[in-house]
């Protein structure tokens, strides 16, 4: 089976349009790199368009009908939009599903120290990671800090130009000896990817833009930490014991770029799976009256199994679909079951496009190829197709 060059098929008004959603979808990343920010980009956009809270339609005990529109959002990191069909719910459902998390490092909840007079967060790193990478970057902080009384704090340090960027140290190439000898995996461990994020014992007054030493940060054990203490509070407002009510998120730092002379590709961090959320999200803004509801999930913890209160293991969506067969006048614990399981779904996830330099990982018969065209998996898993999700030919 020959696979065209997708590029061959389009006209210049085709390469516009490609263009055109590639520099918004570019956009969408390098502004969006974590779930949270994802789901804050979306219901702004979805608003526009006509979307309403789901919680809201419920308090205010709004009938659906065909044509409507609504979201809900579960603890800020998962969303679920649905625009009501022609048909009954009981019928089925379309569904487009995709995930907004990202592999990454995340900062544990007692995480500052100082060792040797250098700063370091201690971390954990979340999903699958080539740790060996985050030795080769500078680093973001992305996050929120929830505090005592009730305020959140939403933190982004590293991305804009006047930001200070973070870094995980490596060995310099000459002391690397032991290090080079070992494999790719074990090189670099994951206890030692603790992000670097000071050394001076001293206190920066944001006001005068001043260093001034004092006898308490100078004197005395962990003056560096001490110091990068009084620069949370005094810039972002953060305690360390507020540490332990945050969920803070270490990323590659900077936006994504074109690739190529001919800039026929993005380099960027978070493509797994924004890649598919993105455009998932934007079929889901341009579906206008279908026959059956349409529904796009974008949600969190799939780097890690799905796991947890936010990951599709939860409740959330079934939940939602209840209230808004509901809202529709088609609820019934018969009726709900019945139409998930006349659904649809396309569920999108990354796949790996063929690589000439890594040849021996790929089968050439049927591997995507970057450049042809859209990618379907008839079936995923390992080996024996261990962990399997295989469709039905129909």
């Amino acid at each position: 089976m020959e696979r065209q060059n997708a590029w061959l098929t389009y006209d210049l008004k085709m390469q516009k349009e490609c263009h055109d959603f590639a520099e918004n979808y570019r956009t969408f990343i390098s502004n969006n790199k974590t779930e949270r920010e994802c789901v804050d980009s979306f219901v702004n956009e979805a608003e526009k368009e006509g979307f309403i809270e789901l919680n809201r339609a419920v308090a205010e005990k709004k009938a659906l009908k065909s044509g409507d529109k609504v979201y809900l959002v579960w603890m800020n990191k998962s969303m679920v939009l649905f625009t009501i069909g022609k048909r009954p719910m009981e019928e089925g459902l379309n569904i487009l599903g995709a995930h907004i998390d990202s592999p990454r490092l995340d900062v544990k909840q007692n995480p500052l120290y100082e060792k040797n007079g250098i700063g370091y967060l201690d971390t954990h790193y979340y999903g699958g990671i080539k740790k060996y990478q985050y030795v080769t970057m500078p680093l973001a902080i992305h996050g929120v800090v929830a505090k005592k009384d009730g305020e959140s704090i939403v933190l982004n340090v590293g991305e804009d130009e006047d930001d200070p960027v973070f870094f995980v140290s490596d060995i310099l190439i000459h002391l690397a000896q032991k290090q080079m000898d070992k494999k790719m995996s074990q090189a670099i461990d994951g206890e030692v990817l603790d992000v670097v994020i000071g050394e001076k014992p001293v206190v920066i007054n944001a006001d005068t833009k001043c260093a001034f030493k004092t006898k308490e940060t100078l004197s005395g054990k962990d003056a560096v930490a001490k110091a990068l203490i009084e620069i949370l509070k005094e810039n972002y407002g953060i305690d360390e014991e507020d540490f332990e009510s945050a969920e803070l998120e270490v990323v590659p730092a900077g936006k994504a770029r074109d690739a190529g002379f001919d800039r026929s590709m993005i380099l960027g961090y978070g493509q797994d799976d924004r890649v598919c959320a993105y455009p998932s999200f934007e079929a889901m803004l341009r579906t206008k009256d279908p026959e059956r509801t349409a529904v796009t999930l974008l949600v969190d913890k799939e780097e890690i199994g799905s796991v947890g209160a936010t990951g599709m293991q939860s409740h959330f969506f079934e939940n939602a679909l209840a209230e808004v067969m509901n809202l529709a006048g088609q609820y019934s614990e018969l009726a709900l079951r019945r139409c998930l399981a006349n659904s649809d779904m396309l569920s999108s996830d990354v796949s790996a496009a063929f690589d000439p330099n890594y040849a021996d990982c790929f089968e050439e018969k049927n591997s995507a190829y970057l450049g042809k065209g859209m990618v379907f998996n008839k079936y995923t898993g390992a080996r024996g197709k261990s962990g399997s999700n295989d469709a039905n030919a129909e």
